[in-house]
């Protein structure tokens, strides 16, 4: 069995240059804790621009108010 490190970009791992699997090959990812809990802070503090959020200004509207004297 050989070990190979990698990096996950856009939910593929991306192998470094010159690493050349066999088609077909099984795999399987593992990942420490504490590398699992850096990214997914870094994930989440990352904006994301999939996810442009437009905010609403909202404007005071007036009504005619009747008074009585």
């Amino acid at each position: 069995m050989r070990a190979y490190k990698g990096i996950v970009q856009e939910g593929s791992v991306q192998l470094p240059e010159g690493v050349r699997l066999p088609e077909g090959a099984v795999v399987t990812v593992t990942i420490s804790e504490a590398e699992f809990v850096r990214a997914t802070l870094r994930a989440a503090l990352r904006p994301n621009p999939r996810h442009n959020v437009k905010t609403r200004v909202l404007r005071p509207t007036f009504t005619a108010r009747r008074y009585q004297h």
